[in-house]
């Protein structure tokens, strides 16, 4: 691709695409995604009007510009769903829609003969003046009661220039709320829509890893525990139950057996079943997501819903205040003046559009927050509870070495190991199945049904014989496995550094995989900035207390708990609530689901379970912990512009009312200067809460 450097400084770049003909909408995508792939780019941003493209990055500049080079539309892999979701059309067409509406207003204001002003301006009026009557008749006295008050009365008195501009800035407004809303719900729906990219196909009695492309209507998949269902279908063999939390709400997962129906997006929470797939599509999905988000409660935060009913308890006190003007002064103008002044519509208006860009802000740090509620309760948190695994530490744990105990060859005993461990997504077991791919140990599925026991461990069959796979706990305590006689002193001296993975088959002990699993680098910053934000750190852990006690010093942590299990870890958050403390649980595993459900804000590590996942919350990327700091910033300082806000709407709106009653500016002024605070500081609550 040829392009123009329009300007540069250290790190950061804006170039000009040369193409022949003007930058289509798809286009625009298919570069952003193209850029967003890149490792070496930390931000883009693609202006399809002018075909710019703004860029920083962490790399040498020719790096970054032999890239730019080799990019070409055809030649680039786009994964489905990111045209058919984008939101730039959407954001094209409010564009369009509010500089339409702000050009039209001046120009019937500055050109048009006032008989047809004041024709076109009554038939507005009519609308809202119809809406305040509907509202009244239901019994209620709301801002579209005062909306059609302040404009029926202006119209009465004649005055449609203050009438015309009161509908201009309460449609401006509502306009923008609009926008903000459904950019902030189309991006986190987007960001929420299905990440699945390969699944098991039965092919007679054999389960193969294929992509999800290579499906099609009619096929039959095997969904293990922990996994998302990616289409929807049938169930054919197995029984589960199945978490259906993200597309009906329903806290309690609901049973699947043979010929029930299950659909996409959805979690195995226990069992496996098979599948026959009715839709390859998959693809409602983002429809369901957004459906669901528009009509929960989810996106509202406590502040949000104070905002709300404020608004609508002023109301009639705003209608008394007129009343009560009128009575003592006998003036009309003054009255008028209170009428025009409302704080309704600014609190209505800068709340949600405040929460729902800090939603969207948040994905620009790789973080999917699924409602304002969980920001205000991040804001308000005392209390942070870490999993160990692929959380605290890196999220690639690596397989150093394996310690055989039946005398078999080391990488069959990896080969056997590692055909159990890949069906189950956790970080431990993704190392077991790397480690025998970098040594290319193939193998079939020569096992029987693999059956997961969360926080224990596996068990199957292999020629007749049991095989298990886990901690300590469940192989020599649940298992009664034993160590063969002579290899105890081996077993007594097995390296401490690392952690364990014991397997055992026909009830010995046949190997033990050290996995090293190090403290991710940011790992102790993190802990202290946190702690030295008022909040207490604690570390819960399915680990040995060897291993756990070592990190937690580490970490200077104020507690830990070793060798626990998924319910420890959802009474202990259940126990902080109960002392009146807010809690956070970061995890990725399935067994943090039921805590990071218990726990007022459960947030999870994105390459993590898909269960964990699906539950949490808030997802954050995998590749840094600060991303916890920032998430903790974004949350604080939103909660810093709310207040703001309030304390903004009302003394501003209380000195036009003083203002008014005092005769000193007129009742157009007072709504001009009412409709205008209203809009910027609705506007400011769409600019970024931290600097990108």
């Amino acid at each position: 691709m040829k392009f123009r450097i329009l300007h540069e400084n250290k790190k950061r770049m804006r170039i000009h695409l040369i193409q022949p003909e003007k930058m289509t909408l798809e286009q625009a995508d298919i570069f952003l995604y193209y850029l967003q792939s890149l490792p070496e780019v930390t931000f883009a941003k693609v202006f399809d009007r002018t075909a710019d493209a703004a860029i920083e990055f962490q790399c040498p500049r020719a790096q970054l510009i032999d890239k730019i080079r080799r990019f070409h539309y055809e030649e680039t892999a786009i994964p489905d769903g990111i045209i058919e979701n984008s939101a730039r059309q959407m954001n094209n067409e409010f564009k369009e829609k509010l500089v339409s509406d702000i050009v039209f207003h001046y120009a019937r204001k500055w050109f048009l003969p006032y008989p047809l002003r004041a024709a076109y301006t009554a038939y507005r009026a009519v609308g809202y003046v119809t809406e305040g009557i509907r509202c009244l008749a239901k019994r209620k006295i709301e801002v579209p009661v005062l909306d059609a008050t302040a404009i029926a009365v202006s119209m009465l008195r004649g005055d449609i220039g203050t009438a015309g501009s009161t509908m201009f800035m309460l449609g401006v407004g509502e306009l923008l709320e609009d926008w903000t809303h459904k950019k902030s719900v189309a991006d986190l729906a987007r960001t929420m829509s299905l990440n699945v990219s390969h699944v098991w196909l039965k092919k007679d009695s054999r389960q193969v890893l294929v992509s999800v492309k290579e499906i099609k209507q009619g096929d039959e998949i095997v969904i293990h525990m922990g996994n998302v269902i990616p289409f929807d279908g049938i169930v054919t063999d197995g029984e589960a139950m199945i978490n259906q939390a993200s597309l009906t709400g329903e806290s309690v997962p609901v049973r699947r057996i043979i010929e029930s129906m299950v659909y996409a997006g959805t979690t195995v929470e226990e069992g496996e079943i098979t599948v026959k797939v009715l839709s390859a599509e998959g693809a409602s999905r983002y429809e369901q997501i957004v459906t669901m988000i528009e009509d929960t409660e989810k996106l509202k935060s406590g502040v949000e819903s104070k905002a709300e009913h404020l608004a609508d308890h002023l109301v009639p006190y705003s209608l008394a205040g007129t009343a009560l003007t009128y009575l003592v002064t006998g003036n009309v103008t003054k009255a008028l003046a209170v009428l025009m002044v409302d704080y309704s519509c600014a609190l209505k208006l800068a709340m949600p559009v405040s929460v729902l860009s800090a939603i969207r802000e948040a994905s620009l740090y790789n973080m999917t927050v699924k409602g304002g509620k969980y920001l205000e309760a991040v804001a308000e948190a005392d209390t942070i509870v870490f999993d160990k695994t692929g959380t605290l530490t890196k999220a690639q744990p690596t397989v150093v070495d394996v310690v055989s105990f039946d005398g078999r060859d080391c990488d069959e005993l990896l080969r056997i190991a590692a055909c159990l461990e890949e069906h189950f997504p956790h970080s431990m077991a993704k190392a077991v199945v790397d480690a025998a791919k970098q040594k290319n140990l193939e193998h079939e599925e020569m096992h029987t049904k693999v059956e997961y026991i969360v926080a224990h461990g596996i068990v199957s069959g292999i020629a007749g014989k049991r095989v298990v796979i886990g901690s300590a706990h469940f192989v020599f305590e649940d298992e009664n496995c034993a160590i063969p006689k002579g290899m105890e002193e081996r077993f007594q001296h097995l390296p401490a550094q690392y952690s364990h993975l014991y397997m055992a088959i026909d009830g010995k002990l046949a190997a033990v995989i050290c996995i090293e699993d190090p403290l991710r680098e940011e790992a102790v910053s993190v802990v202290r900035k946190l702690k030295n934000r008022g909040l207490k750190v604690v570390m819960m852990t399915g680990d040995s207390d060897r291993t756990a006690k070592s990190i937690a010093k580490k970490l200077n942590l104020d507690e830990y708990y070793s060798e626990v299990l998924p319910e420890d870890k959802a009474n202990y958050v259940e126990s902080e609530k109960k002392k009146g403390r807010k809690v956070i649980m970061i995890g990725d595993g399935i067994n943090d689901s039921p805590a990071l459900s218990a726990s007022d804000v459960g947030i999870a590590i994105s390459d993590g379970a898909e269960l964990a996942r699906e539950i949490a919350d808030i997802t954050i990327g995998a590749d840094n912990l600060n991303e916890i700091l920032t998430l903790k910033e974004l949350s604080d300082e939103l909660m810093k512009r709310i207040h703001k806000n309030y304390r903004s709407i009302i003394g501003f709106n209380s000195m036009l009312i003083a203002l008014g009653v005092g005769g000193i500016i007129q009742p157009t002024t007072s709504a001009l200067l009412h409709n205008t605070s209203t809009l910027l500081i609705g506007m400011s609550g769409t600019t970024n809460l931290l600097d990108v």
